[in-house]
């Protein structure tokens, strides 16, 4: 038997697979009124036609849509498209339309056939009848030719309309959640920081450069180049969410002033070639002339002279009367002793809550002199040892130090902690799509029996974004404990975390640029601020928004924690039950 048929069969099977032009999870609406069935065609299926005068009136067209769905796979882009018939006598002779889309970047095509049965010129809205074409899945900036043809055609002429739409790029806040997108960096801020310094006994230039990585890339280029100069060096993110580069230059090979700093990622999707983010870096500031050297030395020269006038006359001045330093509470600043780690719990309730949750932990690091400790960024060693054993294990450290475990709650917390206590099972999206799956429960089911014992109250400390949450996500066991909210009592979380009050006898201590005012200022801090606000303003557009993340039955993720929490928790039913319980009150911050 010839192979070449089979081959081809395969090849074609193959494209089919691989083509990004499809219907939404293969589903078509075919449940609108005056629509009496649709069906998905090969585009080269011949209709019956008929005489000019026996055909029906071109169509019209309405309205396109782009945005983002849910598929099988992840959040896709998606058009919408509609069309409108002409309410002429011609529609008694209409039968059905035939909607044709072809991709112009790759030829690929598809389209669909209505069957039609109007038996009036208007719908009973008293309005043109129009229908509709939902969740054609489509590429960022492709080209896609539309076109309409009402049934059945004409032997002569066309009573067609086309019409032509170019997606928008992943840029574009329409479509920069699809997955695709973000395996491009859609959301990706690099916040890029350079720091300069000059060594001039050995005629150096240093420029540290900082900036935070992305979620799906795990390496990065980072370069400087002017006229005659051009520097490159590899860095790898290794779980890491800043990172930094140290160049350094002679300052013989430097001609001009300017030099352009580039950061090219290597994502998923796009690889080599994805957007790259530059800055120009002028360093002569940090290397005046001698001219100016001589007037800044003069400068100074003056000012100290004056400062030593201020001071000889305030010391030949009589004393005042003050009050003693027991009696005034002045702000202080505070200084961080010991780097201290944080466990994060949390629940994957949504993708913009999650990037929170990364910004956070940014933000910790980079401001606070925190290490965090967090799933996310330890999917390697966590898938290897498990979940119950990763979480047990960081547990146990934290027990026998000064470190701490930080819990955000959410509504996904609540649900899951009521699920725990035989509520209904609580299924979320994004734990099935997650590739370590839900790792709150398991969180749960291991440290709320030793958060019940008050020896452990100094461990735990428990936190909601007040934003994008509300206290009512806090689980009834840690209502016997404050509850901090961020990032308005931020600064009180931090000295909670380094063991320290804020108020001491004499003094306020304060850590600069943590307040709910100041927090924002710096690029780890912009960025979580801009997330934040990124998920309250998606909240403010889909009230429904966590039910919308409810799945109807888990998926062979969610099974398998499940059972491994069924296997590892060890707790008995009687502690379960006594942990459910609603616990007395505290008020809360």
């Amino acid at each position: 038997m010839s192979l070449v048929p089979f081959f081809c069969f395969c090849f074609a099977a193959g494209l089919a697979t691989l083509s990004s032009l499809r219907i939404l999870n293969k589903r078509l609406n075919c449940s609108q009124l005056g629509i009496e069935s649709c069906k998905i065609t090969n585009c080269s299926d011949k209709h019956k036609s008929v005489l000019q005068q026996h055909a029906p009136t071109t169509p019209e067209w309405g309205h396109e849509h782009v945005g983002v769905r849910m598929d099988r796979h992840g959040p896709v882009p998606v058009m919408d498209m509609t069309w409108k018939i002409k309410s002429d006598g011609s529609i008694f002779r209409l039968n059905g339309s035939e909607i044709s889309i072809l991709d112009e970047s790759t030829n690929q095509s598809i389209c669909v056939e209505f069957s039609l049965n109007l038996t009036r010129q208007l719908n009973p809205n008293h309005s043109q009848w129009t229908f509709s074409l939902d969740g054609v899945v489509v590429e960022p900036e492709h080209t896609y030719m539309l076109s309409v043809f009402n049934l059945p055609e004409p032997m002569s002429g066309d009573n067609g309309i086309r019409k032509q739409i170019t997606i928008p790029g992943c840029g574009a806040s329409s479509i920069q959640m699809a997955q695709m997108c973000l395996e491009n960096g859609s959301l990706w801020d690099p916040h890029m920081a350079t720091n300069l310094s000059i060594d001039k006994e050995h005629k150096k230039l240093f420029i540290v450069v900082g900036f935070e990585a992305a979620q799906y890339s795990e390496s990065y280029q980072v370069s400087i180049q002017s006229n005659d100069l051009y520097y490159s060096k590899n860095v790898s993110k290794k779980n890491r969410i800043s990172l930094s580069v140290t160049f350094e230059l002679d300052l013989w090979q430097l001609s001009q002033c300017e030099m352009l700093l580039t950061i090219q990622p290597f994502f998923v999707q796009c690889k080599n070639d994805c957007w790259r983010p530059k800055k120009m870096i002028d360093y002569c500031p940090y290397y005046p002339p001698r001219t100016l050297i001589i007037k800044a030395a003069l400068g100074l020269l003056t000012i100290n002279g004056v400062l030593a006038y201020l001071l000889w006359r305030a010391a030949h001045k009589a004393p005042v009367n003050t009050l003693s330093p027991a009696t005034k509470v002045q702000p202080d600043g505070f200084q961080v002793q010991e780097r201290k780690r944080v466990l994060i719990i949390y629940s994957l309730d949504h993708p913009l809550y999650k990037n929170i949750v990364l910004k956070l932990c940014g933000f910790l690091v980079t401001k606070c002199g925190t290490e965090v400790i967090l799933d996310l960024l330890d999917s390697t060693r966590l898938v290897v040892l498990g979940s119950i054993q990763w979480l047990n294990w960081h547990r146990e450290q934290i027990e026998r130090s000064s470190d701490k475990i930080l819990i955000l709650c959410s509504p996904g917390v609540q649900a899951k902690w009521k699920a725990m206590c035989g509520d209904k099972q609580v299924f979320l999206r994004a734990d099935a799509h997650s590739p370590i799956g839900d790792m709150l429960t398991p969180a749960l089911s291991l440290m709320i029996p030793h958060f019940i014992h008050s020896a452990s109250f100094e461990k735990y400390i428990v936190a909601y974004f007040d934003d994008v949450c509300s206290e009512e996500d806090i689980p009834s066991p840690f209502h016997i404990t404050v509850r901090y909210k961020l990032m308005k009592q931020f600064e009180e979380l931090v000295f909670r975390i380094l063991d320290t009050e804020k108020h001491q006898p004499g003094k306020v201590n304060h850590i600069e640029g943590l307040s709910e005012n100041e927090y924002h200022q710096c690029p780890s801090g912009g960025a979580l601020r801009d997330a934040i606000e990124a998920f309250q303003a998606y909240q403010l557009e889909h009230p429904q928004w966590f039910e919308d993340e409810l799945l109807e039955t888990p998926e062979l993720e969610v099974e398998e924690t499940s059972a491994e929490i069924c296997d590892n928790a060890n707790l008995s039913q009687n502690e379960l039950d006594i942990e459910c319980l609603t616990l007395p009150k505290s008020s809360a911050m």
